[in-house]
């Protein structure tokens, strides 16, 4: 595995650990935008394994994401669609206002559940993959 995937592996596992934090104290809004977090850094390690390319914005990531595991029968629906719906998480906790904008405890919950998974499954393929011959 490259250092640049293992170090955004590693900013995810943190990042899993500190939703978790949050869900124990009752802080839903922060512990699904940092689920989210968790998986878009699992995206981008996956990302740079296969491109050598980082890329910048969540829109690119998750675009790039999408494109990579396209008809991948590995990977189960509902981790290929987690970080467009795990991103509405986020888009509610940093920009909505009002009535309804909110982000649920159960949604945060489970958000973190499928982060979870999303971020091992993407490290078993990236661990599972040949090394680069340099």
């Amino acid at each position: 595995m490259k250092a640049q995937s293992a170090a955004f592996l590693a900013k995810a596992r943190g990042l899993l650990a500190d939703a978790q934090k949050m869900l124990d104290v009752e802080l839903a809004e922060a512990a699904g935008r940092t689920a989210y977090l968790a998986g878009f850094h699992a995206a981008q390690a996956l990302i740079f394994e296969t491109h050598d390319r980082v890329f910048k914005t969540h829109t690119g990531v998750r675009a790039e994401f999408a494109r990579l595991v396209k008809g991948d029968a590995t990977i189960d629906l509902d981790l290929r669609s987690f970080l467009g719906l795990a991103y509405q998480l986020k888009a509610i906790a940093d920009h909505e206002a009002g009535p309804g904008a909110k982000v649920s405890e159960e949604s945060a919950r489970s958000a973190l559940l499928t982060a979870r998974r999303f971020v091992d499954h993407l490290e078993a393929i990236i661990s599972s993959r040949e090394p680069d011959a340099d």
